[in-house]
């Protein structure tokens, strides 16, 4: 269940016995390497404490939707953002019934209600409670909404009496949560991902960069493999976490990041250039540290980079390619002149003068640019974004593949 690993799982609480399970519940997630924060409703904390969950969890549990604390540190927008998948297990009636009415009169709704994430529950409940029509009918509203019902299970309940309305057990929960993020959209198929920046040297001690992360490229390449497809990431220097089941292709400068990107680019069906390439390199590289020359200015002669999202379009005209372009202005009329200069066939537009949304940040807001429409993908998660972008691509190298002769 390798699925889990680095995943952001949001763990509700409901009121009921099986709230106890939610224990179990969040050692099973931690052991498959997902991070877990937990939110429990009032009544959940009769049947369990914040403070059990908030040691197996190791992050502060929340249990207000007014507590001025949580929200100077993780509010509750930023905390519905964060999540990657939200899980409410136990899922009352009670809440069943509150969330199907689209009520958010407490933290555990309103999250679910402002999330863009998928929502499962697992419910749990007597019965009788659980064959009450009010709750079918209330089950039947959230099929059609929610990510997932998982259960109920059928057995013996703590009231004596037998029937569906068990919680699932913990483990069945975390690999049905695990499944979810496997879309097979992408299955066969070999995906090649550039990310972070590229290093021009200047000495054996200076060079040349930019402040990107890699956080979005590295995103986007676990989320190619949720989808099932073979990834080559190929990666200027940075400091993220090496996804698991990526080829991997560590390079410096511009010229090996094209090098590595043609070789992989041979065998490949999409091609996505989210790295932030150097656009110049310096001309000469100076073999001995260059000396500083009392006051005087330094001149460098810089020469442009080759453009490798370009090269590879027009070399390999039968892959799908896709382009970021990251402009601090005219952020739409500079990308689709970007487009159609680099032959791609779709650009990813993302303003990187927004500090929320820019190199570093945790979040990004993107306009997705082909040669039929825009789709704009507003502010989340680089990791649910780069979810969305990927089956968008998925579907965009599909149409194209259709309307080729």
């Amino acid at each position: 269940m390798s699925t889990l690993q680095n995943k952001r799982i949001l763990l509700g609480v409901t009121g009921g016995i099986a709230a106890y399970k939610s224990a179990e519940l969040i050692r099973g997630l931690r052991e498959q390497g997902a991070e877990v924060v937990v939110v429990m409703t009032e009544a959940a904390q009769e049947f369990i404490t914040p403070l059990t969950l908030q040691a197996l969890s190791g992050n502060p549990v929340h249990t207000s939707l007014l507590d001025p604390a949580a929200e100077a540190a993780m509010g509750h927008i930023e905390l519905a953002r964060w999540a990657d998948r939200i899980l409410v297990a136990p899922a009352s009636a009670d809440f069943m019934a509150r969330l199907a009415g689209g009520m958010g009169n407490d933290l555990l709704t309103t999250l679910c209600l402002a999330t863009r994430a998928p929502v499962m529950l697992a419910p749990a409940m007597n019965q009788a409670m659980w064959d009450n029509p009010t709750t079918q009918y209330n089950l039947t509203q959230l099929q059609s909404t929610l990510g997932g019902i998982y259960g109920p299970g059928s057995g013996s309940q703590a009231c004596g009496e037998i029937g569906p309305g068990r919680m699932l057990e913990p483990l069945e929960l975390v690999e049905r949560l695990a499944a979810s993020f496997s879309t097979g959209q992408l299955t066969g198929q070999h995906v090649v991902i550039t990310a972070g920046p590229t290093r021009e040297p200047l000495d054996p001690v200076r060079y040349l960069s930019n402040y990107s992360s890699g956080k979005m490229g590295y995103a986007l390449a676990n989320a190619a493999i949720e989808a099932g497809a073979q990834v080559t990431l190929i990666s200027g220097p940075c400091q993220q976490p090496t996804p698991e089941r990526v080829n991997m292709v560590m390079v410096q400068s511009a010229e090996q990041m094209l090098d590595a990107s043609l070789t992989a680019a041979a065998n490949a069906d999409i091609f996505i250039g989210a790295a932030a390439v150097c656009d110049y390199r310096p001309m000469q590289v100076s073999h001995e540290k260059l000396k500083k020359q009392g006051d005087g200015a330094l001149t460098l002669t810089l020469t442009p980079n080759p453009d490798i999202i370009a090269t590879v379009a027009q070399r390999f005209p039968n892959i799908f390619t896709a382009a970021f372009a990251a402009e601090t202005e005219n952020l739409l009329k500079y990308a689709r002149a970007k487009r159609l200069r680099k032959g791609v066939h779709c650009i990813i537009a993302n303003d990187v003068s927004d500090q929320s949304i820019g190199f570093n940040s945790d979040q990004n807001a993107v306009t997705l640019i082909d040669g039929d429409s825009d789709t704009q993908l507003d502010q989340r998660s680089k990791t649910q974004l780069a979810r969305d972008l990927i089956n968008l691509l998925a579907q965009k190298n599909k149409q194209a593949k259709d309307t080729t002769p």
